[in-house]
């Protein structure tokens, strides 16, 4: 090669060099990312819904990132900062939390190279972010995110925190679009200086090779708005799609149609995209046809008949299943007959494995009631029926001497006397009119609490011991019964057998004179006879009313002129009784005005927990005088409650269901006059 030959060659290489700087340029690392920080689902345990998510966006901004969570030992180190996160936002498309990465810090060259090497890869490594955060949670549901601490480049991370794309950087990575990467040119070359040395073809060679760099950088930019424009189509029809998802279910959800129309227009609208107006008009056609279908079952004549929903006949079915009566104007509902507490349980959970939770997509009826609400309903109705059942064996005797009054509070019973003025004096022409006496009760009763529950274990269920289930609510009402039954005893068997104290000292039952303070006067010790049923009438009918408690007025009101209506007696002396009181009952052929007595002298009441055979007392009708009260403050009949949803401990520690009763009584007694004991020696 001559020497002119080598300058040209020479030449040319260094032209070709320049080039080739100008082409790679100086590309600046630190860059802009599009990331995903969290989404909706399961993470370490924890669900997190989407409404969860939407609620936390503005806590995400300005969050720090960092590679890696911080150690329990050193903490966080300034080292491993690498960005922060700004303009949060909620993404339909990816259903999370979406984030700008401006990448800063003493790792912001890692977390920009990391990210762009992972975006360029079609099956990039288990890499991407984290958050660390605080929440509040009901069970393993996330309620409320309260704070986030940071978001954490981390290899494997809990809940969905991904790079989804490179904004304004050097190299414009944009993501992948159809199985090809984006990318966009942002190289700014350095100018070529001429070099006077170069001669003028070498000169065009260079302008040349510039212009046609120009042409592909101007190509790959259009390519990249093509592209970018298909991804936002395509974006906008998932979202439509989303949109017309969301209406399908919650259209079909308030048209409430039955479940195998409900099925047959869900699948003409599924998985695509469709207008408002069509699938309103497809539910109305739908309708339209139920009724037709329907029409003739429910109306017939004049009447409307039949019309019953789900519940109802849920309801109808647990009666039948544990004997309940049912609910009036329910009686002539068709229902399926259930086997058992467990084919209930498995319909209406979903539970298989019995974990006592709730499965909807195992639930074999959808509906808004659940099990715990119509076995509740049932067993309260099976307190009801076997109370009045108990009632009519003699276990209500108690509510013929007494009189039953509803409390709106718990607070401190106090009793009211009523008659107590006596008799109105007389008021001279032009005489003021002067204070009345009225008598007062200064009793009181202090409301107690009983209860207890029973469980009803998933192992019960499984076995399906649907008659053990059933007799909880009887062996509940009895127990009720019987308590109260028992304190009202106790009023005259107290203090062996004077009764309690009462508050003008003195006790209940006494002999001392009623002249004197807590003298009562109503107290014997005589068998039961006609001739003493006689002495006793004639003792609480001579009784006198309270005026006041004030010396010089005790014992000086007017009697109280009312005859006892009730003996009361042990089962011992109950024929004894009924010979005194009812003369049809006497075995004496001399006894001729037995009509006339009958209905007139009272009536004997058996009280099942007195033990002694010979004791007995006489109570006058509490509809004119009462004497004692029974107070309740949520009915008089005891109370059933059921828990056994998943979020119960029991259901989690014991695998039980529990059925509790609660009774809320008191016994006042509050006045003496209307009570007569006597204690036989």
């Amino acid at each position: 090669m001559d020497d002119a030959s080598k300058t040209t060659a020479s030449k040319r290489t260094l032209i070709e060099r320049r080039i080739e700087l100008q082409a790679s340029g100086q590309v600046n690392r630190a860059g802009r990312f599009e990331i995903l920080a969290i989404t909706a689902g399961e993470g370490n345990g924890w669900h997190f819904s989407a409404e969860t998510l939407q609620e936390s966006v503005p806590l995400w901004d300005g969050v720090e990132c960092f590679v890696d969570h911080a150690s329990w030992f050193n903490g966080r180190s300034l080292r491993d900062l690498g960005g922060i996160c700004r303009s949060a936002r909620w993404s339909l498309e990816y259903y999370g939390v979406m984030l700008d990465l401006e990448t800063v810090g003493p790792s912001a060259g890692l977390v920009d190279e990391l990210g762009r090497q992972l975006l360029a890869m079609d099956s990039p490594p288990k890499v991407g972010f984290s958050a660390d955060l605080v929440f509040t949670a009901k069970g393993q549901e996330v309620q409320k995110i309260l704070r986030i601490y940071e978001l954490c480049l981390v290899f494997d991370p809990a809940r969905g925190g991904a790079f989804v794309r490179a904004l304004n950087s050097a190299q414009g990575y944009l993501g992948h679009q159809g199985g090809k990467r984006i990318m966009t040119e942002q190289v700014n070359p350095t100018p070529v200086v001429a070099d006077p040395k170069l001669d003028a073809g070498e000169s065009s060679l260079r302008g040349q090779l510039n212009q046609d760099l120009a042409a592909v950088k101007s190509l790959l930019t259009v390519q990249q708005e093509r592209e970018a424009l298909a991804k936002e189509a395509e974006e906008a029809r998932k979202v439509r799609a989303q949109m017309c998802a969301y209406l399908l279910e919650s259209g079909l959800a308030a048209a409430k149609l039955p479940r195998p129309m409900a099925e047959h227009v869900h699948k003409q609208f599924e998985n695509r995209v469709f207008d408002a107006a069509e699938l309103d008009q497809a539910i109305q056609d739908a309708r339209a046809l139920v009724s037709n279908l329907l029409g003739g079952s429910v109306v017939q004549g004049p009447r409307v008949s039949g019309v019953f929903n789900t519940e109802d006949q849920l309801q109808a079915a647990v009666d039948d299943m544990l004997s309940a009566p049912r609910d009036p104007g329910k009686e002539s509902v068709k229902v399926h007959r259930l086997s058992g507490i467990k084919e209930l349980y498995l319909m209406l959970t979903g539970d298989r494995g019995f974990y006592g939770g709730y499965y909807p997509d195992r639930v074999q009826l959808a509906t808004t009631t659940t099990m715990s609400g119509l076995v509740t309903n049932a067993l309260n109705k099976i307190v009801a029926q076997q109370w009045i059942e108990l009632g009519a064996a003699g276990y209500d005797w108690w509510m013929r001497i007494t009189t039953q009054e509803h409390m709106e509070t718990l607070n401190t019973v106090t009793g009211v006397l009523v008659g107590t003025v006596g008799t109105l004096p007389a008021i001279s022409e032009g005489a003021e009119y002067t204070e009345l006496k009225i008598g007062d009760s200064p009793e009181t009763a202090t409301f107690a609490k009983y209860g207890g529950y029973i469980p009803l274990t998933l192992e019960l269920i499984d076995r399906d011991n649907t008659r053990k289930l059933a007799m909880y609510p009887r062996e509940m009402a009895k127990a009720a019964l019987r308590r109260i039954s028992g304190l009202v005893a106790a009023v005259f068997t107290d203090n062996s057998g004077i009764g309690p104290t009462m508050a003008d000292s003195g006790a209940l039952f006494n002999a001392t004179a009623v002249t004197s303070g807590g003298g009562h006067a109503n107290l014997l010790t005589t068998a039961l006879s006609a001739s003493e049923w006689e002495v006793v009438c004639n003792a609480v009918y001579s009784q006198p009313m309270l005026v006041s408690d004030e010396t010089g007025y005790i014992g000086v009101g007017p009697a109280l002129a009312i005859d006892p209506k009730y003996c009361v007696v042990p089962r011992e002396l109950r024929l004894t009784a009924m010979k005194i009181l009812y003369p049809e009952w006497e075995n004496t052929a001399q006894i001729y005005s037995e009509n006339l007595q009958r209905g007139q002298a009272g009536d004997v009441v058996v009280v099942p927990e007195w033990t002694d055979a010979n004791n007995w007392a006489a109570v006058v009708d509490p509809r004119l005088v009462p004497g004692i009260v029974v107070c309740e403050r949520f009915g008089l009949q005891p109370e059933i409650f059921v828990a056994g949803d998943e979020l119960s401990p029991a259901v989690f520690m014991n695998d039980e269901h529990r059925i509790k009763v609660r009774h809320f009584v008191a016994v006042l007694v509050q006045d003496y006059r209307p009570l007569h004991k006597s204690n036989v020696a």
